[in-house]
């Protein structure tokens, strides 16, 4: 069994509103007007290092300073080429869409998490993750999660991670 460790600290403020278009279609699903996507939505940080700015262009100032590829984080607006999100703690601002991708990643929320090689609370641990740890998405049950950490995978409970919605399930 292997452990992962959590590295590397993301540094700033928190995220402000500015002025953008949401849309609710028929379903009652809020979208993007730029997208078309829902919202709130997940992604990932592409890069290393993403600035989270205080409002939708250059010219605002830098709030925050992501600093750890993958980390999830959560789409709450659009405004032209700018999306405002959000990570695990709630901080954030405005970021260029291109630093984001659609590569679907969680966070660790639980200290110590046993991941396990069945949906079950009571399958073998194949190996425990410490809470910070950033893995990638697999697939999500109903109450279970298949992520990727390293290149080792196992299912976690949906409720020890930060990146996937309650009700979200997909293969």
């Amino acid at each position: 069994m292997r452990v992962f460790w959590v590295w590397g600290v993301a540094l700033g403020l928190t995220a402000c509103l500015a002025g953008a278009s949401v849309a609710q279609d028929a379903d009652g699903v809020v979208r993007g007007e730029v997208t078309n996507l829902p919202l709130p939505r997940y992604v990932s940080l592409k890069t290393n290092e993403g600035n989270a700015r205080r409002g939708p262009g250059l010219t605002h100032r830098i709030d925050w300073v992501f600093t750890r590829a993958g980390m999830p984080l959560r789409i709450t607006a659009e405004y032209e080429n700018w999306r405002r999100i959000e990570d695990a703690e709630g901080a954030g601002g405005w970021v260029h869409y291109s630093l984001l991708s659609g590569t679907r990643t969680v966070l660790v929320a639980a200290d110590m998490l046993d991941l396990r090689a069945s949906p079950v609370t009571d399958g073998a641990v194949v190996l425990r993750a410490e809470a910070g740890v950033i893995a990638r998405l697999l697939e999500c049950k109903i109450d279970w999660c298949r992520v990727s950490i390293a290149d080792e995978k196992g299912w976690a409970p949906k409720a020890s991670l930060w990146g996937v919605d309650d009700d979200e399930s997909f293969d």
